[in-house]
């Protein structure tokens, strides 16, 4: 596959506080730990290492050792499973939602991305080992957000009663979206490889993070990944301290406040603002939060409460699986129990972990890189070409669409749809107007203004109109680059954010993953465009 790249700034998708952070704009440092370049990658190692606990290895590598048991575990996963329970071992992390059949295109960018930088660091550090870790979200309850993926341009949904952490929900009901996908994704070989992996991964296991688990091992077990389920009673027993602190403290909430004033301050969308009791209660059909009323503590919305505080931190000490952290506390969770030296992830996961680096020092936790995750455009050859004659500039196919018809139109029109001279002339004649106009009285004056805004007006009406005159003339040519855009933005936003992976696995089948990892490169810091 041939590749190009472009800015991330210069794609138009990507808010100002992520491009400014590529752009290591100084008024972000006290918001993170250390940028994500090569050299900084050995004094995150030297911190991690003194600060991580020996115990937490021991358990987490036990923990997925039991949570591998039912899968087929390549070499390269058990080795980096048991490498884990060295001190010169460190994960790099990405984390993702349990969206149905992996949801959009960037859940292979993410790991991809996590792989790619593991294997980069090996080479710059031979001393040490590095394993890719992929973070199932399966305490989220955010069901609509993973309940579909997108198909040639339809949903394929489950339908199904929401309530509870999704990880623990039962695959009932999935068999008939396989018969929606069977019928929508064809016939041939590779079609009939996704076809037996939705199978297995979602007839064959009893709930989404089990299905989850077996279909994302399945995609990049021979690369080595480490996928793992924090909601689990030995993992949440490591954290119990932390959340100790949480329900006498608030120390989340009062050093997050602060970040996210700056982050007003500075003219930046705040992603998630923090609450008092930064924890969920958690049940086999409920996640809720938990709240302290005058004192006395209670799941939100259910008949469960704890009178005192020495209550519920008794059950928090007997069953720490009952308690699950929210969007604000699970960084810290996930810091707590990987020796973790980057997370990557969107812009949006983020632009919340800018909020966090405070109330990592409040608790001794070291603060991770943060890596923007690679984003990729996949654009077939007959549609580069295509793009090429109609001199489509890279740059120019991701403007919004009125904005990239506007610019061509102008470009190949053989009439100049420019009236900046006509409104220069206008306003110089107008000058001399003004200068009449002084010499009288303010209504004459403000009567000239009103005429010089209205003609001002009128010419742009008259650009405006040549404009619509010439594009219904080079219709042709419009329509081929709105259909192409259509084509590579659909629904008018990123590919990578609407399709699905299995539409791309049709035309490349196991050779889509293999391609990926030859081109994305996690440090370079670009928008990345493959041609197939």
């Amino acid at each position: 596959m041939p590749s190009d790249c472009i800015p991330f700034r210069d794609t138009n998708y990507f808010s100002s506080l992520i491009c400014d952070y590529l752009d290591q704009r100084t008024d972000l440092d006290t918001l993170y730990n250390r940028f994500p370049s090569k050299e900084n990658f050995l004094p995150q190692i030297e911190e991690k290492r003194e600060e991580f606990p020996e115990k937490h290895r021991k358990v987490l590598v036990e923990v997925l050792k039991e949570q591998y048991k039912m899968l087929s575990v390549s070499e390269i996963t058990e080795a980096n499973i048991a490498l884990l329970a060295k001190e010169t071992t460190f994960t790099i992390t990405t984390g993702h939602q349990l969206n149905l059949f992996t949801g959009p295109l960037y859940f292979l960018y993410k790991i991809v991305s996590a792989i790619n930088l593991s294997d980069r660091l090996k080479k710059e550090h031979p001393g040490y080992d590095f394993v890719p870790v992929y973070w199932m979200a399966t305490e989220d309850h955010d069901f609509d957000e993973i309940n579909y993926f997108n198909l040639k341009g339809k949903k394929v949904q489950w339908n199904r009663e929401d309530g509870g952490a999704v990880g623990r929900f039962n695959t009932n009901g999935l068999d008939k979206v396989l018969e929606i996908f069977a019928a929508e994704i064809g016939v041939g070989k590779n079609a009939l490889e996704l076809k037996k992996l939705f199978e297995e991964a979602y007839i064959k296991h009893e709930n989404l993070a089990d299905a989850t688990r077996y279909l994302a091992n399945e995609l990049f077990k021979e690369y080595g990944l480490v996928i793992i389920d924090a909601d689990q009673h030995d993992l949440k027993k490591l954290f119990v301290p932390i959340m100790e602190r949480e329900l006498k403290e608030e120390v989340a909430y009062k050093n997050v406040i602060p970040a996210t004033e700056k982050l007003t301050s500075l003219g930046y969308k705040v992603q998630v603002n923090p609450r008092e009791i930064n924890l969920f209660y958690l049940g086999d059909d409920i996640r809720e939060r938990i709240i302290n009323v005058e004192g006395k503590y209670q799941v939100n919305g259910t008949d469960i409460a704890w009178d005192t505080q020495e209550l519920l931190l008794k059950e928090l000490n007997q069953y720490p699986e009952r308690f699950s952290p929210n969007v604000m506390m699970r960084p810290l969770y996930q810091e707590v129990i990987l020796p973790n030296l980057c997370y990557i992830g969107g812009g949006g996961e983020l632009a919340y972990w800018f909020e966090l680096k405070k109330y990592f020092e409040a608790v001794n936790i070291t603060f991770p890189i943060l890596l923007l995750r690679n984003s990729v455009l996949v654009q077939s050859k007959k549609q580069a070409e295509k793009l090429a004659k109609l001199t489509v500039k890279k740059e120019d196919i991701f403007l919004k669409q009125h904005e990239l018809i506007n610019r061509k139109v102008r470009e190949i029109s053989n009439i100049d749809i420019n009236f900046e001279p006509q409104r220069k002339h206008l306003q110089e004649q107008f000058k001399e107007m003004f200068a009449l106009a002084e010499q009288t009285d303010i209504t004459f004056l403000n009567a000239v203004k009103a005429q010089e805004i209205k003609q001002l007006k009128g010419l742009d009406m008259l650009e405006k109109r040549l404009l619509k005159a010439q594009k219904y003339k080079l219709s042709d040519q419009v329509s081929r680059i709105t259909s192409i855009q259509n084509e590579l933005f659909p629904n008018y936003s990123l590919q990578e954010r609407n399709l699905n992976f299995s539409e791309l696995y049709v035309e490349h089948g196991k050779e889509l993953i293999p391609e990926l990892i030859d081109h994305l490169e996690p440090l370079k810091g670009e928008f990345l465009i493959l041609t197939k």
